[in-house]
């Protein structure tokens, strides 16, 4: 046993001296729908490369449709707040047309007036007669 043991640890020291390296696999893509797609499919990696402006021209397309989506949004959201703003003013508006309508009646001006010193007429105004001038 002491031979297997000692057998064993001199085979130890031996790999740990000789350091082997390990050799590098060369890469390889990975065995996916589209690199088996390009690679070995229908689409060549030529066909592909001479595609390629149609494809950044419909992701143009694609990002001119989100831009429009997020604009319009935009001008909806702005509306609302527009249409909120002018119901609040009508509001405003309506309330106070009423207190102005109800300060304009006569017992309102007439109580306002009184802390004045102003005194309501009783008597009923008078006409004026101008006399009219012959004409030459």
């Amino acid at each position: 046993m002491s031979n297997r043991f000692r057998r064993e640890k001199e085979e130890e020291e031996l790999e740990q001296e000789i350091e082997i390296k390990p050799v590098r696999k060369k890469a390889t893509m990975p065995r996916n729908f589209f690199t088996v797609l390009l690679t070995d499919g229908v689409i060549s990696k030529e066909a592909a490369s001479e595609m390629m402006p149609f494809i950044i021209f419909i992701a143009f397309l694609g990002m001119v449709y989100i831009g429009n989506r997020h604009f319009t949004e935009k001008n909806i959201r702005n509306i609302d707040k527009l249409n909120k703003e002018v119901k609040e003013m009508r509001w405003d508006y309506k309330t106070l047309k009423a207190d102005l309508m109800l300060k304009s009646t006569q017992t309102e001006v007439a109580k306002k007036v009184d802390t004045l010193g102003l005194k309501e007429p009783v008597e009923p105004p008078k006409k004026l007669m101008v006399p009219a001038l012959k004409e030459r």
